[in-house]
């Protein structure tokens, strides 16, 4: 899985027909300290993000799998809302 912040929606009246009613989000993937950390990605929604949430996203096979039952034509898909990011220090003298 990878974090990613949503800052824009797609709309298309012309798609895929396993695409119809998916919800298609622009996702800006980031790194644990919630900077930009590679190229905007379009991502179909299985959780009902929105703009300016911080989510995780997974590509490949597994972008398929929250859409049981259907087939979905996706290589990226956002599957979890993050609601808060903790980070630790490193302990420097255990390293």
């Amino acid at each position: 899985m990878f974090m990613g912040k949503v800052v824009g929606r797609v709309w298309s009246t012309v798609k895929n027909p396993g695409l119809e009613a998916q919800r298609l989000l622009f996702v800006q993937p980031v790194n644990a300290a919630g900077e930009a950390a590679g190229k905007i990605l379009i991502c179909t929604d299985s959780t009902g993000a929105g703009a300016g949430e911080t989510v995780y996203w997974v590509r490949g096979r597994e972008a398929s799998f929250p859409f049981t039952g259907r087939d979905v034509p996706s290589d990226a898909t956002i599957v979890g809302i993050i609601d808060e990011v903790n980070i630790g220090k490193r302990n420097a003298e255990k390293a």
